[in-house]
């Protein structure tokens, strides 16, 4: 391949974006870190077979132990730690000017804020009862999702 192809390749894969629109992706990336503590920590707690202290509140007890807190067996603290550090993986490439990573970032944050309004109801409706970690996650969700909406298209 030459030199010239090389080159167009390189150019159709990436693409140069405006400074606002770069920050946005670096904001995402670093807020994304956040909830990637926040997952990885409630996570670790369940293969310690342990539960999350919430202060004394028995609602991350009743929360991370219900029936809901699994997903064909697999945590869902698993589940978000893997679908945050995507989040931070494509918002990195997307600041970057990866097409395709913005397009898989925007699919991710909206299948996570879909999760997160069917956990959030679960929460309210099924279980009565709320867990803190939980909601922090569902508050960096809600911010990512405000970012993505916020970010300007580039036509």
């Amino acid at each position: 391949m030459s030199s010239q192809s090389k080159s167009r390749v390189q150019q159709s894969t990436a693409i140069a974006l405006p400074r606002g629109t770069v920050i946005v992706y670096t904001m995402i990336a670093l807020v994304s870190l956040a909830g990637l503590v926040d997952a990885t920590y409630l996570f670790v707690q369940n293969l310690a077979g342990e539960t999350a202290v919430c202060g004394g509140s028995p609602d991350c007890f009743r929360v991370l132990g219900s029936v809901y807190a699994k997903i064909a067996g697999i945590p869902v603290a698993a589940i978000g730690t893997v679908a945050y550090f995507a989040v931070f993986t494509f918002a990195t490439f997307a600041a970057f000017g990866y097409q395709r990573a913005r397009t898989f970032l925007i699919v991710t944050v909206f299948a996570m804020f879909l999760s997160t309004l069917w956990f959030l109801y679960v929460q309210a409706f099924l279980l009565h009862a709320f867990c803190r970690y939980c909601l922090f996650s569902a508050a960096i969700i809600f911010f990512l999702t405000g970012l993505i909406v916020a970010t300007p298209q580039r036509r």
